[in-house]
């Protein structure tokens, strides 16, 4: 392969996208007050909300990352569709993780205050 083939062959570089900086700036700061937003809500005992109001702050920075960041918003779709397949399997374990959790609950209380009552 000579430098003439390969420079015909590999130029796959021509469809980088820089992004303005209001948009970078402003990603990071959404970032960042979505951050806030996860220590505030920590604050409050939600019950049964917690888990699912800090799992949707998460994937909302996760997204945003994604799309921005990671440029997957101006790449092909098929990478797109590679990430978000992953996310969605990832999802799907931890949820039935949890599902199952909810079985057992009873016996993890009734250790841990076993082990309260002995210390």
């Amino acid at each position: 392969m000579t430098a003439t083939d390969h420079a015909a062959h590999g130029d796959h570089h021509e469809d980088h996208h820089a992004l303005p900086l209001w948009m970078l700036v402003g990603t990071w700061g959404a970032l960042m007050g979505l951050t806030l937003l996860t220590v505030f809500s920590a604050q409050f005992d939600l019950g049964a909300f917690d888990l699912p109001i800090a799992m949707g702050i998460a994937t909302i920075k996760a997204m945003l990352v994604l799309l921005i960041f990671m440029h997957l918003g101006f790449d092909k779709g098929f990478h797109s569709l590679l990430i978000f397949g992953s996310l969605l399997f990832v999802f799907l374990f931890i949820s039935f993780t949890l599902m199952d959790r909810g079985q057992y609950q009873g016996d993890i209380t009734v250790k841990d205050s076993e082990k309260l009552l002995s210390d």
